[in-house]
């Protein structure tokens, strides 16, 4: 009696913990828009895992990679000059990833804590996102400093940080 309890106990628990656990499949029509003093396009490929509960974003995970050979800024010289060596270089690294390590409640939403992966360079960075649970997708703003992460020619002082919004809808799995 005592093995069923316990074996009935561990399904529980196991069933509480998929609960819990909300596994999301990308969807189409996500957008990455950036926007800088240099430069303004998308990135047309994003894949990845997600996984989010908006009711305990603590045990959430978000790894996700974008292609870099998918920049598209309206202008093909440009793709090609983002592409190269001297900004992005894609035939080095080719992909952007962003792997969460903390994820938290906010006023406003939430906030995903983790490291961003350009050039080779990682950076910790901060995105303050929303979660749209009837439509279900994430919509999130970040600025990131190209100089970070070496990407083109860096002015001394100058501030040149780049702002890019991301939607993200998503499929349960």
């Amino acid at each position: 009696m005592r093995r069923l309890t316990v074996v009935l106990g561990f399904v529980a628990l196991c069933s509480f913990t998929m609960l819990i656990s909300k596994n999301w499949q990308i969807a189409e029509g996500y957008t990455i828009r950036f926007e800088g003093k240099y430069a303004h396009g998308n990135f047309n490929q994003l894949e990845g895992d997600i996984s989010f509960d908006p009711l305990n974003p603590e045990s959430a995970k978000f790894d996700v990679t974008v292609d870099v050979n998918s920049i598209d800024t309206g202008i093909e010289l440009k793709n090609k000059h983002a592409k190269s060596e001297k900004w992005f270089d894609a035939e080095q690294f080719p992909i952007i990833r962003f792997t969460s390590v903390k994820i938290f409640k906010a006023d406003s939403g939430y906030v995903v804590k983790g490291d961003l992966n350009i050039r080779g360079i990682v950076k910790r960075v901060a995105i303050p996102f929303i979660f749209n649970e009837t439509q279900p997708a994430f919509h999130g703003i970040l600025k990131v400093n190209r100089g970070d992460f070496g990407i083109g020619k860096v002015n001394g002082k100058e501030s040149d940080s780049t702002t890019v919004e991301i939607s993200v809808p998503v499929v349960a799995r």
